[in-house]
């Protein structure tokens, strides 16, 4: 995941030829795994690098989006506890949402065989509710297919993101490697809030989204605190990976 980072972070600053995206492999030590420049870009694109080609040049995709043909999916897990390589992803909430419009939706609770107490507490979910649920592999492969294409949006996205990607691997479903937004970051540079947590931006900005900790009540949250956000971005913030970097710069910009 290293060399991908570093591929993005390489690409927001500037395009790359061929000749140097090939370098860059060979220099982060993938060439030994893909040695055929096609072969890497096909397995970018697999894993929806947000990559694109022309001609002799690769650029980031999400550099000439505009933000009105983005697809946002605004995604929110809940889990039996912190760590994904000890614990399992219980219930998934997601929607699309395209040029002020939801588009589609994904919402299903996951099969374990144990719910923690503090997780029911938190959550209402049981262990019980659990045992006709559908499989992990059967809701993580129709997740992964409904994600596809679009940003990974969520509040610290860090967290969701590399959660479900833990156990993308436990079940040998390909890695995502979308654009990730945060709207905890995004809050933080547009909202002036005393606190940035989902549960409180609920309350405080009057969304009042009526359940909390569930997924998909949480995902339509971060999508309100999202547009509210929106309505405070620079007007010069028009490409989607604007948008990404003028999240990840710096702390509070009210503007």
């Amino acid at each position: 995941m290293r060399a991908y980072t570093q591929l993005f972070q390489r690409l927001s600053q500037d395009s790359m030829s061929l000749e140097s995206f090939e370098r860059f492999w060979r220099d982060m030590g993938e060439s030994a795994q893909y040695t055929n420049l096609a072969t890497q870009l096909e397995i970018l694109k697999l894993y929806d690098f947000p990559l694109q080609q022309n001609g002799d040049t690769i650029t980031l995709s999400t550099a000439n989006l505009p933000l009105q043909e983005a697809v946002f999916c605004f995604v929110d897990i809940e889990t039996t506890g912190g760590k994904a390589n000890e614990h399992d992803v219980i219930e998934i909430g997601a929607l699309k949402y395209q040029n002020g419009e939801v588009i589609d939706r994904f919402e299903s609770l996951i099969f374990a065989p144990y719910v923690p107490s503090e997780i029911t507490k938190l959550t209402g979910i049981q262990t019980k509710d659990l045992q006709n649920a559908p499989q992990p592999q059967e809701i993580l492969t129709r997740f992964r297919d409904f994600v596809r294409g679009s940003v990974f949006v969520a509040h610290n996205v860090s967290f969701d993101f590399n959660f479900l990607n833990e156990s993308f691997m436990r079940y040998h479903i390909p890695l995502m490697l979308l654009p990730k937004l945060c709207t905890l970051d995004l809050a933080r540079k547009t909202i002036l809030s005393p606190r940035y947590a989902l549960g409180f931006l609920n309350t405080f900005l009057g969304i009042n989204t009526p359940a909390t900790h569930r997924a998909y009540a949480d995902a339509l949250t971060a999508l309100e605190v999202f547009k509210i956000a929106m309505m405070c971005v620079p007007k010069n913030i028009e490409s989607t990976q604007n948008l990404i970097d003028f999240s990840k710069k710096g702390r509070k910009t009210f503007v």
